[in-house]
């Protein structure tokens, strides 16, 4: 009987010995943790991005400026690579004149030109692109002075144009 009892008693062992395991492994069993309190700073940065300039495209197509002949209008649109919308508010339209090679002695410049709509308001958020958004509105026209105006004969005209 001995031999049962101490089998018996074996067995119970290894039973608790293996139910301390279980519970020591499947978290039944105690840690301790230890760690440091701290407060600390940092500094950081950033940017913020700037405008660029956009282009102010003319697509309307002027010709045959002369004394007497109706005022031409004037459109277009925008390229605007700038990689974000840009709002137009007005345009501002500049004329320099520059005199053909022979033409006549004399004066020819901006006032013998008339823009009219200058500043063109736009008022307009313009998506990036190119051929994009539109303004229109603007007139171009030739002055009539009552005089000799053939030193104009031929002379190119250059509009500027200024949005902002």
């Amino acid at each position: 009987m001995r031999t049962s009892t101490t089998r018996q008693s074996s067995k119970k062992k290894s039973l608790i010995a293996a139910a301390l395991a279980f519970l020591l492994l499947a978290g039944g069993g105690t840690a301790a943790y230890a760690y440091w309190t701290s407060i600390g700073s940092g500094t950081g940065t950033a940017t913020t991005g700037t405008s660029s300039s956009i282009v102010v495209n003319q697509t309307s197509t002027v010709s045959n400026l002369r004394p007497g002949a109706p005022a031409q209008a004037l459109s277009g649109n925008f390229t605007n690579n700038t990689g974000s919308n840009v709002y137009v508010t007005s345009i501002a339209i500049s004329v320099t004149v520059t005199k053909a090679a022979g033409a006549a002695a004399g004066t020819c410049d901006a006032s013998d030109y008339t823009i009219t709509g200058s500043p063109l308001a736009v008022g307009a958020d313009i998506p990036t692109g190119t051929g994009v958004g539109s303004w229109s509105g603007a007139t171009i026209a030739f002055n009539n002075k009552g005089t000799n105006q053939d030193q104009c004969k031929g002379a190119t005209v250059t509009l500027a144009y200024a949005a902002s």
